[in-house]
């Protein structure tokens, strides 16, 4: 039996659908919307870098443009609706999820045990009752409340004390959890008083299940390693196991599609995968920002292959510079990335500081694309609070 086969334009349409990049950018961002939103797209990476506005704020902007900060902020400090942990790094993920959590609890207590001990070798692991009584006693804590006098390690991201390696070590073991955060600095409560015990704690093979499952549908399309890659939970190994046990019992199959390149890709999918792909809606022309760690785009060997879109940043002019910085933001307009923009929130001067752009090789900078983007920038304006654009001299660049 033939394969099925999506070519790269339907690809790209089924996996922007999944992604709520599909649709048009619009509807209500608060409250429960909100959490159906994360719980589609399985979770929101957090990530510190303020250059405009923060990853996970640009991440649901871009996909309901009446979203503000303290959307999220509510639904996961005050609602409780959402849980902080792990995934491919840390992101904020729908409670009904937890129970799949104890697993990678499991493997966080004896990895990174392991791990933190060859490359600590500080003692954190004696901090670990003093660190629970105290937070038992004197409710959530951050790191700066505790380990006063202890010694930090020496630089880097490393420059801890033994009392935040307990810290973190607690929460990514499952018996600390993460309640908010002050500025981007975590506060730490005891799990048990935050988050209600599971009932049934499901065994290995359901969470595993559960964990391709979901990545796949979340997905549409994905190779055995993209689905193990997507909550970074199970291992390589036990997602092509599945895999297998899933294409014997016809709740998968294996396609094909077609790269940006030409070349053809082998993945799996649901057996209705040329009808999700036909039926997904086609996506709206209107120009968009999207955050460099946005879940389209996060995988960046994916990315390249389904849009043709590189987004390196170790690309190096003649010069040996880095040709873009680390923080430009990607600019996609229906199906098709069509630029990049270099640009700042200059919040004393309530100036949106826009210094660079590189169409994409083959993209035409026309008037109706300024236009667009000059849209897109009015609402981005909005959202961050700022009332003007400046535009540096020379900022239209050449690919």
């Amino acid at each position: 039996m033939a394969l099925q086969h999506l070519d790269n334009r339907a690809a790209r349409r089924l996996f922007l659908d999944r992604h709520a990049l599909g649709e048009q950018p619009a509807g209500p961002s608060r409250g429960a919307d909100l959490e159906r939103l994360i719980r589609r797209l399985g979770f929101v990476q957090l990530d510190s870098i303020n250059t405009l506005a923060r990853a996970h704020d640009m991440i649901l902007y871009a996909r309901r443009p009446t979203y503000r900060p303290g959307n999220l902020k509510r639904l996961y400090e005050v609602d409780r609706a959402l849980f902080e942990h792990w995934t491919h790094d840390a992101a904020v993920i729908p409670i009904a999820f937890y129970p799949h959590w104890r697993l990678r609890f499991a493997r966080d207590a004896e990895t990174l045990k392991a791990r933190w001990r060859n490359w600590r070798r500080d003692g954190f692991e004696a901090r670990f009752d003093d660190v629970l009584a105290h937070i038992r006693a004197h409710g959530p804590v951050g790191s700066s409340d505790l380990g006063k006098d202890e010694k930090k390690s020496a630089g880097g991201w490393w420059d801890w004390h033994p009392s935040k390696t307990a810290l973190e070590y607690l929460w990514r073991s499952g018996a600390l959890a993460v309640v908010g955060r002050d500025g981007f600095q975590k506060r730490y409560d005891l799990a048990e008083r935050v988050i209600d015990s599971a009932p049934d704690v499901p065994d290995p093979e359901e969470t595993i299940a559960w964990c391709c499952d979901a990545a796949l549908d979340r997905l549409g399309f994905a190779t055995s390693g993209e689905i193990a890659a997507f909550w970074d939970t199970v291992t390589a190994q036990e997602a092509r196991a599945w895999c297998a046990r899933a294409l014997a019992e016809g709740r998968i199959v294996e396609a094909t599609l077609d790269c940006a390149d030409g070349r053809v890709r082998r993945v799996f999918a649901r057996p209705d995968l040329t009808e999700a792909a036909a039926a997904a809606p086609a996506p709206p022309g209107r120009m968009r920002v999207l955050s460099p760690f946005d879940p389209a785009l996060r995988d960046r060997a994916r990315a390249e292959r389904l849009f043709g879109f590189s987004y390196r940043i170790e690309v190096f002019t003649p010069a040996a510079r880095r040709k873009y910085g680390y923080y430009v933001f990607p600019l996609i307009e229906a199906d098709r990335m069509v630029g990049r923009v270099d640009m700042k929130a200059d919040r004393p001067n309530g100036v949106l500081a826009l210094r660079a752009l590189w169409p994409e090789p083959g993209v035409r900078w026309t008037a109706a694309r300024q236009a667009r983007l000059e849209s897109e920038l009015a609402r981005v304006l909005r959202f961050a609070d700022l009332r003007d654009v400046a535009w540096h001299d020379g900022w239209l660049r050449s690919t």
